[in-house]
């Protein structure tokens, strides 16, 4: 063909979030590996998405007409839907609304790499049937989204992926320039930690409770490891950085800890993550991080789609509703004190989900190669 391949692609985009930008950059970096691609993103912030490298169109949800939208879809090769957590009850209609536009305009649909749930209503999972059952391939990053699709009563065949951003690279990073900014000891034995706040993704939490477990934990690695403990804002709205400053606030050893203020890529988070000796948090993308930096890391799974990774990777999944501060800190010190273990561990599963991840980028490139542009 004489120009390159339109692939639109639609997720929880312009959110702040550095998990979501890692899983976009991953997707329109893998596509352009393989083929020349022009990209356009529908997205919250269609100005903070820009920013992405890569972009070449950004558009802002609900700005446009449905006519405007149509005119949009319809120039595409292929409509790609995630990856990430986009499929629950609450925004349910938002997330299937451009993927049905495409399916009635004959644009091929790729539901790439997500998870799902919770889909307790009716009408929900009625959509996701709807929609799903006309796509043209559906690829899924756990077990747990595969059976609940499967419950929902979706009929397509489902494959089970990876998340994409298993393959993000780090980014150079001036590490001495960026510890003194933080006001980060660089000789200290340096303790990663990811919180989340209450979301439609997570709408059972109990805040209460798992903010005294991350403050007893953190106090206890202060104490025990001599260790500095650092708190990574991934949803960079106010949120996630009042709810690191709220266990900050519960904690003894206050004065330990810190909460991450620079505004820094996905890639740079990578690199910055390698120098910590251990990690606890909450995020999926966190640990994934983790997980790549070879950080050894203990988890509180809130979602499915945590617990999904957990197996992936072959570590212990710790019942956060019922666990005790003794017992999670007790589950962090067998975690410390088998560091190297675990990163053997969690080093040789990411081969296998890297392979799975490539999987994704492969059934869309099939999806536009075999259709006419």
């Amino acid at each position: 063909m004489n120009r390159a391949f339109r692939v639109a692609i639609s997720g929880s985009y312009g959110n702040y979030n550095l998990g979501d930008e890692a899983i976009l950059k991953v997707i329109i970096t893998t596509l352009r590996k393989s083929l020349p691609v022009e990209v356009t993103v529908f997205s919250r912030d269609d100005q903070e998405t820009r920013r992405l490298a890569g972009i070449d169109h950004a558009v802002k949800f609900g700005s446009l007409s449905r006519k405007e939208t149509e005119d949009i879809i319809r120039r595409q090769d292929l409509f790609i839907l995630g990856g990430g957590g986009i499929l629950y009850d609450l925004d349910i209609d938002r997330f299937l609304r451009e993927p049905e536009i495409a399916q009635n305009l004959g644009v091929p649909v790729m539901v790439y790499g997500i998870s799902a749930g919770p889909l307790e209503r009716d009408l929900s999972r009625a959509r996701v049937r709807q929609v799903f059952d006309k796509a043209d391939a559906i690829t899924v990053r756990d077990r747990h989204s595969l059976r609940l699709l499967e419950e929902v009563g979706v009929r397509k065949d489902i494959a089970v992926t990876a998340d994409p951003a298993v393959l993000l690279e780090p980014e150079p990073l001036e590490l001495e320039t960026i510890l003194k900014a933080e006001a980060i000891d660089p000789g200290a034995m340096l303790v990663g930690v990811s919180v989340r706040e209450l979301g439609p993704a997570a709408p059972g939490l109990d805040i209460e409770h798992y903010h005294r477990l991350i403050a007893n934990a953190a106090d206890f690695m202060i104490d025990r490891y001599e260790a500095e403990v650092v708190f990574f804002p991934f949803e960079r709205r106010n949120l996630d950085i009042q709810t690191s400053h709220g266990v900050i606030a519960r904690m003894s050893r206050a004065r330990n800890a810190t909460v991450l203020k620079g505004d820094y890529s996905p890639g740079q988070i990578l690199s910055l993550l390698r120098h910590f000796k251990f990690a606890a948090g909450m995020r999926l993308h966190f640990l994934i991080f983790s997980a790549l930096a070879e950080v050894p890391f203990i988890a509180l799974p809130y979602a499915t789609k945590v617990t999904g990774f957990l197996e992936d990777v072959q570590l212990d999944v710790p019942a956060l509703e019922h666990a005790s501060a003794g017992e999670f800190i007790a589950s962090v010190d067998r975690s410390w004190s088998r560091r190297e273990e675990l990163q053997r561990q969690v080093r040789q599963a990411l081969g296998d989900l890297r392979e799975r991840a490539l999987r994704n980028n492969s059934i869309a490139v099939g999806l536009l190669t075999r259709r006419p542009a």
